[in-house]
């Protein structure tokens, strides 16, 4: 078993998960760099992006399950 079980179902969806990562922050006012080191990000700002990433992925989520009824 893998130490990280964040793993992705749908490995191509990477570079859509990182642009939405940098789209969250910015519209919360939260500036990340963009080489990929996160490590004076504020543990609560990162908890604030990864719940409103996780709420727009439901959302999309909601949306495409009401589309296909």
């Amino acid at each position: 078993m893998s130490a990280n079980s964040n793993n992705l179902l749908v490995p191509q969806a990477t570079a859509a998960l990182d642009q939405m990562k940098y789209e969250v922050a910015q519209e919360l006012g939260i500036s990340l760099t963009q080489d990929g080191y996160h490590g004076n990000l504020l543990t609560k700002d990162a908890g604030y992006i990864g719940g409103s990433i996780t709420r727009r992925l439901v959302q999309i989520a909601e949306q495409s399950l009401a589309g296909s009824k």
